[in-house]
């Protein structure tokens, strides 16, 4: 048996190394969550891997789960999941932990540091709540003038865009499942549009929807899915391929239900 003394340091490297491999992790975790493709994700991950000293790491990503085996210094083998349950798209998140990477690969910090570096990047606010606000309003409009609406078409698309903002901000805590909630929210922004248009505020009610339906089509889950099978992440891409034509399909038919409600 090993001396108490050498038994207690060897607990504390363990846990220190069991840190570690969390903090990595939640790094892989932040840059999946926020959409980026595996390949980025798992390069990560193995990059800040072997700037922490782990003689061997194997990471297997799909677009539901992180899983990392790593081997240390002392020969001992660790293995952490992260599961994944929602995902979005927020490029400047993406940025945020890509910059923290490169950071910790010109010049490790330690653990407490890397800690409170990744507690920050956590809790840190991309955008505010303002900022995408407007940036609804606006796109909706542009994309209302964009395929032929006229300038109050576009006026109804930028308010009808407001409504389908603070729909996804207030049904965010409930945590819907994603295809459900594009569903949801294609319904209540075609249903704000439709009631525009009968009180007068724009003239084709078609053109005020498409603006809304711009906002929800999963463009850059269906592209980065198409990334990852040609980077070789087949499993992944056609997961994110699935995901991304469902939500097609739920913004697709939830405007439909309006317009057969309302005979459109």
């Amino acid at each position: 048996m090993l001396p108490k003394n050498i038994q207690l340091e060897s607990q504390e490297y363990l846990a220190k190394e069991e840190a570690l491999l969390a903090c990595i992790l939640d790094m892989g975790e932040m840059l999946l969550k926020s959409g980026a493709e595996v390949m980025r994700v798992e390069d990560t991950i193995s990059r800040l891997c072997k700037v922490y000293n782990f003689t061997k790491y194997d990471v297997f990503t799909i677009t539901s789960s992180i899983v990392l085996t790593v081997r240390t210094l002392g020969g001992r083998t660790l293995t952490q999941t992260r599961r994944i349950k929602a995902r979005d798209t927020d490029l400047g998140r993406v940025a945020q932990v890509n910059a923290l990477s490169r950071r910790l690969c010109a010049g490790p910090l330690d653990l407490d540091a890397f800690q409170e570096a990744v507690e920050q990047l956590r809790q840190a606010q991309t955008y505010p709540v303002w900022i995408l606000r407007l940036m609804h309003i606006m796109i909706s409009a542009a994309f209302s003038l964009f395929f032929g609406g006229t300038f109050m078409d576009a006026v109804a698309g930028a308010l009808s865009g407001l409504v389908l903002y603070e729909f996804l901000r207030l049904t965010a805590p409930v945590q819907l499942n994603g295809t459900l909630q594009c569903a949801l929210a294609s319904f209540v922004t075609g249903m704000a549009a439709v009631l525009l248009y009968r009180m007068g505020l724009g003239q084709h009610p078609d053109m005020m929807i498409i603006g809304n339906i711009m906002l929800l089509i999963p463009g850059i889950a269906f592209t980065t899915s198409l990334r990852d099978i040609i980077n070789g992440d087949t499993l992944s891409g056609l997961l994110g391929l699935c995901e991304a034509i469902l939500r097609a399909l739920a913004v697709a038919s939830g405007f439909a239900v309006v317009l057969l409600l309302t005979g459109g």
